[in-house]
């Protein structure tokens, strides 16, 4: 599978929809901060995420930003640059 990092951030104005985005990205991401995920993702998660995320916002209201930072055969922690505490990466296990 062809994996990529992205960072999914949003801007959402209702608490509602603010916890179902949250809820949805907790489920295929990792929470980096209050509206910021990392995400490893194939096209079609990736897709499937859009679509989940674009049916639960108010395109009138709400934003999210997606950023595609690279393969995940290249770790993202050096494309990071933190100002105060350091970034952390966090650490995958697969639980079976």
């Amino acid at each position: 599978m062809n994996r990529r990092h992205y960072l999914v951030t949003y801007d959402i104005s209702s608490d509602k929809r603010r916890n179902s985005v949250f809820d949805c990205l907790m489920d295929n991401g990792d929470h980096a901060q209050y509206s910021v995920f990392l995400c490893q993702l194939t096209d079609m998660e990736l897709a499937g995420i859009k679509a989940a995320l674009g049916s639960m916002i108010n395109a009138a209201e709400d934003q999210v930003l997606i950023l595609d930072l690279g393969k995940v055969e290249h770790a993202v922690g050096p494309a990071v640059l933190a100002l105060g505490k350091p970034y952390m990466a966090p650490v995958r296990s697969m639980i079976v």
